[in-house]
């Protein structure tokens, strides 16, 4: 029992000592910008072993320096309480689960039905294995949360690495203010295959510097970010001119920090 008190101790000690280092990083960041994050770091390593060649293109801008359209529209997209929140928004968290569970439910409703029609066809004859269909998983993650997790943390999904996610949010809620939280993120989020940030974005995309986005331009930006490698094979699709109108219309409402 002295043994395995000694070593829930010594756990309990590595636990705050990450917990203080964290801090620490996170501190640092008022006045220094991170250079990179984990997020990247993994894409980097990814990009090279698959391609052999080293893509990156981000250009790091002030907060000052990136337009209030960029602003307004990712936070209409993405996080519309971010000025009001202290960093985890529960209401859009309970929302986003009692969306997964109707998706869930759907979709094995739908695989029963499959399955049922393949048995019925199959007819004592041997038939290939039908492609079930899976849920669609949304996430109620703020810009905040977002920050957390690509800047320290893994892509897996566990209770632990969620958790983890939890205590970083509020670090960086109490120790950085809402323009630098935004500022970070807008600066090191990714919007295609080894592009990070809104300079390298609006100049991929639009030829211009990321002060001067009118604001479909920062729309159309807002929209790509939940899945920005499908998005930027196909940047001026009908479904991203569509969401661009809707986030564009919402932008007036949008209180910046």
């Amino acid at each position: 029992m002295r043994a395995l008190g000694r070593f829930a101790a010594l756990l309990l000690l590595s636990f705050v000592a990450l917990q203080l280092a964290f801090a620490l990083r996170i501190a640092m960041m008022a006045v220094v910008d991170p250079q990179s994050t984990t997020f990247q770091r993994s894409e980097i390593r990814r990009l090279v072993a698959e391609r052999g060649e080293l893509l990156w293109s981000q250009n790091w801008r002030p907060y000052e320096r990136i337009a209030d359209t960029l602003k307004r529209a990712v936070i209409a997209a993405e996080d519309a309480e971010f000025a009001e929140h202290g960093g985890v928004d529960w209401e859009a968290i309970e929302k986003a689960w009692e969306r997964n569970q109707r998706a869930e439910a759907r979709a094995e409703k739908l695989r029963e039905q499959i399955l049922a029609q393949q048995k019925r066809a199959a007819a004592g004859r041997q038939a290939a294995a039908p492609k079930l269909p899976t849920p669609r998983i949304v996430g109620g993650s703020t810009i905040t949360q977002q920050l957390a997790k690509n800047l320290f943390l893994s892509s897996e999904r566990s209770l632990a690495r969620k958790g983890q996610e939890f205590v970083l949010t509020l670090m960086i809620e109490a120790l950085l203010d809402k323009p630098r939280i935004l500022a970070i993120y807008l600066n090191n989020v990714e919007w295609g295959e080894g592009l990070f940030g809104a300079q390298a974005a609006a100049r991929h995309y639009f030829r211009v510097d990321a002060d001067r986005l009118a604001p479909m331009q920062a729309a159309r930006l807002a929209v790509m970010l939940p899945a920005p490698k499908r998005f930027e094979k196909r940047p001026g699709s009908a479904y991203v001119a569509g969401r661009a109108a809707t986030i564009v219309a919402r932008m007036g409402d949008v209180d910046l920090p």
